[in-house]
């Protein structure tokens, strides 16, 4: 049987970080395998996973199987607005000038992610007020089950409340009935009901 352990992220290895963009894509349609839905292999991650550790490698880690090869992760800002903001400034810039060069198909999956790369949404600041961090977390499913998905997730959840952070939020797909109730589970709460998912959130600290 296969021993999991959780440690921080090597942001300093491409390798390392190349692993956490397969594991976006591996679970890139609502926890499944999107490989299939995508020619470009890298443009999930861009979006989803990549500026996390470059920007906040302390708030990011992975779950990583018995030869230290990353299986899941969880990867969060402290201020989502700040966030935001260095992503407008240094991360968006160079992959809209990358991705506009670039023609993928009208109706294809690509299309839709540079849709979204080219008109990012900020976080909303009535939102941001109550639950400022937020995160990501993806497992691949030989490694979900067994308590791992609530032991990555609460050592960043862990890792928000040492820094003081008030609370987090983190959105989700409404076709991804088994995170919505693993979420509810561990202890968030429906924030927001949007056409695609949820936002959920958690308070951390009393005001």
């Amino acid at each position: 049987m296969t021993s999991y352990s959780i440690r921080k992220v090597n942001a300093d290895n491409p390798a390392e970080i190349d692993r956490l963009y397969e594991i976006c894509l591996l679970t890139g349609d609502s926890g499944k395998d999107a490989s299939d839905l995508y020619t470009d292999p890298r443009l999930i991650g861009e979006l989803y996973v990549g500026a996390y550790p470059t920007y906040h490698p302390e708030f990011c880690f992975v779950l990583v199987d018995e030869n230290d090869v990353p299986v899941g992760y969880t990867v969060g800002v402290p201020d989502s607005v700040a966030f935001d903001a260095q992503l407008d400034a240094t991360w968006w810039p160079p992959l809209r000038e990358k991705y506009s060069a670039v023609q993928f198909p009208a109706d294809s999956k690509d299309a839709g992610l540079v849709q979204t790369l080219m008109n990012w949404g900020h976080t909303n600041t009535d939102l941001a007020a109550e639950y400022p961090a937020h995160l990501h977390i993806d497992i691949l499913p030989e490694a979900q089950g067994g308590g791992n998905g609530k032991k990555l997730l609460f050592t960043l959840i862990d890792a928000f409340r040492d820094a003081g952070i008030k609370g987090f939020h983190l959105g989700v797909g409404g076709a991804n009935e088994n995170a919505i109730g693993f979420y509810q589970h561990v202890g968030l709460e429906v924030v927001v009901d949007h056409e695609w998912g949820k936002t959920m959130g958690m308070h951390l600290t009393k005001d």
